[in-house]
């Protein structure tokens, strides 16, 4: 059963990490891929929430299957991260392709661990 939570969970992020990608991209047009750091972003910060959640004993581990590894999984992406920053580099773009790795990963963190403040001020 916890593979169906993780199938389904994968049927709604991926599809949403593609259309969230291209809504993105059409507003910023620019080499930076803006697309890719807002799924991201926002996969963290679920995911944190989700985590201190979790930990605080008010979502269940189907839940964590479902979104967590499921939606969130699905709906980030590291492969295409890597793949744009790559790019840039190699097209020019060295100060954009730094600037991707130095936004991605401090954003990234920083809204896993304000999803993990919330969730712990929510049911605390």
């Amino acid at each position: 059963m916890n593979w169906v939570l993780v199938v389904v969970g994968a049927a709604v992020g991926a599809p949403l990490r593609y259309l969230t990608d291209r809504v993105v991209q059409a507003r910023h047009r620019t080499v930076f891929p803006w697309g890719t750091v807002a799924v991201n972003v926002a996969g963290s910060l679920v995911l944190g929430a989700l985590t201190g959640a979790v930990a605080a004993g008010a979502a269940s581990s189907d839940l964590a299957l479902l979104v967590g590894t499921g939606l969130c999984g699905a709906l980030t992406t590291y492969s295409t991260f890597s793949y744009e920053t790559m790019r840039l580099a190699e097209t020019g773009h060295r100060v954009q392709a730094a600037a991707n790795v130095a936004v991605s990963l401090a954003a990234g963190i920083g809204a896993a661990f304000a999803g993990a403040a919330l969730a712990d001020l929510w049911w605390a």
